[in-house]
């Protein structure tokens, strides 16, 4: 699977500065030049997912603790399918390129979806205010073979609209994914990219990830901690998060789309009413 661009303890970095939000619903990158670590779709601060990395020193008495901004990432489902065919349809041809390792057609991208099996693997997703899926994940966990002694593993793939890019979503989804594969006992978890992907082999390297590259293509192999009470607490506090989120920003939709309904009644009876 090819890719464009997850518990304690905590990891703590710098504390950065939030720029205000763009008009779109997401917020703007970053003005230094790096990817932001900020949410696109919520201005919420909450500590940053536990990922098993090694953690940063802690501040002392009286500096501040600096945090990162909390980004409502969704689990997806069969009733989503339609959203993700439109998200990766979406993708332009490059992305398309380094998500499939071809030009996929949208009749490809279709039938990929249909594929999803929602009950072994798990989608999530990341939607800015007006419920777009701009950021899209997929971990594909393939079971242990003891006949064959291969551990169980968890493939991970990712892509995120251009809107969404510089953000860090990648990086969110990606940690995750690590959280979500140490609560299933897998002990890798691994990408398959095109060796030119150079934004996912960095992301996968920063992670502590072991790169394998034979030719055109690359394969990036992370070792998982052991999952535990935390990182089982830090998962499900997440979902109802994001959980939470989605129900706000559907509620904040309806009355905008009963005000076209009656606008659309009124006209339809005022064009009854002309002679």
């Amino acid at each position: 699977m090819n890719l464009i661009e997850g518990g304690f303890p905590v990891e703590r970095r710098p504390a950065e500065t939030i720029p205000p939000p763009a008009t779109d619903g997401t917020t703007p990158p970053s003005t230094d030049g790096t990817a932001t670590l900020s949410s696109s779709t919520d201005e919420t601060r909450a500590p940053t997912p536990a990922t098993g990395g090694a953690p940063t020193p802690i501040a002392t008495a009286g500096e501040a603790r600096p945090t990162r901004s909390w980004v409502p990432i969704r689990s997806l489902g069969p009733r989503h399918r339609e959203r993700i065919v439109a998200h990766l349809v979406a993708l332009d041809e490059r992305s398309r390129y380094l998500r499939f390792g071809h030009q996929a057609s949208d009749a490809q991208i279709a039938r990929y979806v249909d594929t999803l099996d929602f009950e072994h693997d798990e989608v999530f997703g990341i939607f800015n205010r007006r419920l777009e899926l701009i950021a899209l994940a997929h971990l594909a966990h393939r079971d242990g073979d003891a006949s064959r002694g291969r551990a169980a593993a968890s493939e991970f793939g990712v892509s995120v609209l251009p809107k969404g890019r510089r953000r860090g979503f990648g990086r969110r989804l990606f940690e995750h994914a690590m959280l979500h594969a140490r609560n299933r006992h897998v002990g890798t978890m691994f990408i398959h990219a095109l060796s030119e992907n150079t934004a996912m082999l960095r992301l996968a390297r920063s992670a502590g990830a072991t790169i394998e590259r034979d030719g055109s293509e690359s394969e990036a192999w992370l070792k998982l901690p052991p999952d535990s009470i935390a990182s089982h607490l830090d998962q499900m506090l997440g979902e109802r998060a994001a959980e939470f989120d989605y129900r706000l920003k559907e509620h904040s939709h309806r009355p905008a789309l009963g005000q076209t309904a009656e606008d659309g009644a009124a006209a339809d009876a005022s064009a009854r009413a002309e002679p």
